[in-house]
């Protein structure tokens, strides 16, 4: 009989343990529904990079649609719905939102990186991103390549995407080249910040080639004879620089 007590008794302790464990758990993950949210938190990606997002301007498109859960119960934010919306916005590559215990709201974004602006001839401006998406020109920023000429949102996304990723990347290049121009049969020159000359690539292809001996023709060529001896440089073939001297020197 004795025995049996004892066999009750852990069960009760055990059953009891459990019950408190469970309430505890439940407890701790769930934040007081009677309770304000006290802060939010907004972290975005790449924040300090050439990105169209700040913090600001989040808290603007919540307040907008009156989802900024700041002094709201916590039991009328909808984490789900400020995600949506937050995904809504052109420039917004992933949001994920979720409460703490302490009755704070924790927002986190990954933001769609322009690697170059699109002013084509037909009128239209836009950026390509990182992923060779279409974003909407909405904000100016200095110092991405802008793209002019006979640019499609085809040949944009199929040849553009990878030379601007790359040129922002190469921190020279970044900084050495201003435009790039697509003529009429699709293939490409390039107009460097200083030196007042033109690069022919030719096709959109190899790039990353060209540009290197472009590279060493600057370090070993130019800073020898000077930087504006020539108007016009082609590396359009393989193994060959051609040049065309400034008729004024």
């Amino acid at each position: 009989m004795r025995f049996v007590w004892k066999k009750t008794l852990l069960v009760i302790s055990a059953v009891t343990l459990v019950a408190y464990l469970i309430f505890a758990v439940t407890v701790i993950n769930r934040p007081d529904e009677k309770r304000k949210c006290t802060g939010v938190e907004l972290n975005i990606s790449d924040e300090t990079e050439d990105g169209f997002l700040n913090v600001n301007e989040i808290k603007q498109i919540l307040k907008k649609n009156d989802i900024y859960p700041l002094a709201k119960r916590m039991n009328e934010i909808d984490s789900k719905k400020i995600e949506k919306v937050l995904k809504k916005s052109p420039f917004v590559e992933t949001a994920e939102c979720y409460k703490t215990p302490g009755g704070h709201v924790c927002i986190q974004l990954t933001q769609r990186m322009p690697v170059i602006r699109i002013k084509s001839v037909n009128g239209e401006d836009y950026y390509i991103d990182d992923y060779g998406g279409i974003m909407p020109n909405v904000k100016y920023i200095s110092d991405i390549v802008i793209a002019t000429g006979f640019v499609s949102k085809k040949y944009a996304k199929s040849h553009l995407t990878g030379i601007g990723n790359y040129l922002l990347k190469d921190k020279f290049w970044q900084q050495c080249i201003e435009q790039i121009n697509v003529l009429r049969d699709g293939s490409i020159e390039i107009i460097p910040r200083i030196g007042g000359h033109v690069v022919y690539l030719g096709r959109p292809t190899g790039i990353q080639q060209k540009l290197d001996r472009l590279r060493k023709f600057y370090k070993y060529g130019l800073n020898q004879v000077g930087w504006n001896k020539y108007s016009y440089i082609s590396l359009e073939f393989d193994n060959q620089i051609i040049c065309k001297k400034r008729q004024n020197i």
